[in-house]
């Protein structure tokens, strides 16, 4: 029997997740449409400013993000955490960035409650709504639903835009993580759209080197400053093991090193020719150069419900109750320096 949602995403395995959204029928509805010749690209624009909008209220994370065609990726990281942590007027703020807040949270707030039961009613108010600021569906949902309504508009249409509601895969373990983030950012690339990762127009790793290369050339940059609303990023936490609230487990130097030597090998014009000096960080995980090459190929990280190495799988298995669990499989880790 399919798995509820509910029970497929789940904090105590893991804190990250990679989504995928999809036009409906494949249309490429962010695109060039080669049937009717219209062009849809502004549209990508969405995207990115209603993920930066997002990620004003919800404690929900972007490690990476890659806006194509007729879908786009995310790998995202929930912090539970810092939720928690909110003040409820915290709360109450973020929730109204998106949604109007119920009249009974707004007067407790205003001191204006003269019973008890309004008052216990308000904090279970508050209480749901600073669940719903880190749950991955209604995150996933205040994105799809903006960006349909916005373009059906556009369209003077109505029906649906998106295929389903979104599909999300458990990223259970670093070597999993690295991969999937590397392949989210390389889908220009290897799709043929742009030759390099810093020409991969709408994705992570640009944004990651553009801003980069803006703080060396000013030191007084500031993200602000930058000329179009982009999201802000999961930052790195420069070692394996890592907390995942502090950052992704590796290094800036490291990923970049490693998704241009990744988009060398995934070319449409280099396919099968693997570079002979592999990234130290793959060794440190566990990756072979073949391996890596693999994972990289079209849809590869995108088959099954989950992603990590196959003691992980079975735990998580265990955890949903299930003989086994369908996905993709990540090397043993060795865990060197």
């Amino acid at each position: 029997m399919p798995t509820a949602r509910k029970n497929h995403v789940s904090l105590d395995a893991t804190p990250y997740y990679h989504c995928i959204g999809r036009c409906v029928r494949r249309a490429f509805l962010w695109g060039q449409d080669q049937v009717t010749g219209q062009d849809f690209s502004h549209r990508k624009v969405w995207v990115t400013q209603r993920l930066a909008e997002l990620s004003q209220a919800f404690a929900i994370n972007i490690c990476a993000y890659a806006v194509m065609s007729n879908h786009y990726h995310l790998v995202l990281h929930i912090d539970a955490a810092r939720a928690r942590a909110w003040p409820d007027a915290e709360v109450a703020r973020r929730w109204e960035l998106l949604f109007k807040l119920p009249l009974l949270v707004t007067e407790h707030l205003n001191g204006k409650l003269k019973t008890k039961a309004d008052s216990r009613v308000a904090l279970e108010l508050l209480a749901e709504l600073r669940r719903r600021l880190c749950d991955l569906s209604w995150y996933m949902r205040c994105l799809n639903e903006t960006i349909a309504r916005r373009a059906n508009q556009e369209d003077h249409c109505t029906g649906r835009f998106w295929e389903g509601r979104f599909k999300s895969q458990p990223i259970l373990d670093e070597a999993g993580l690295l991969a999937c983030c590397v392949y989210v950012d390389l889908n220009p690339v290897r799709a043929g759209i742009a030759a390099t990762p810093e020409a991969s127009d709408f994705t992570a790793i640009q944004q990651r080197l553009q801003t980069f290369a803006a703080q060396r050339a000013s030191s007084d940059f500031k993200p602000a400053q930058a000329q179009k609303i982009v999201p802000p990023l999961h930052p790195f936490a420069n070692h394996l093991n890592a907390d995942p609230a502090k950052g992704m487990p590796y290094t800036l130097l490291d990923y970049v090193e490693l998704a241009d030597w990744t988009a060398r090998i995934v070319r449409a014009d280099k396919k099968g020719v693997i570079a002979s000096q592999t990234p130290p960080i793959l060794q440190r995980l566990g990756f072979s150069a073949a391996e890596f090459h693999k994972h990289m190929q079209a849809q590869a990280m995108t088959r099954g419900t989950v992603i990590g190495q196959v003691e992980r799988l079975k735990a998580y298995a265990i955890g949903l109750k299930k003989r086994c669990v369908r996905g993709v499989r990540m090397p043993a880790m060795c865990m060197t320096a």
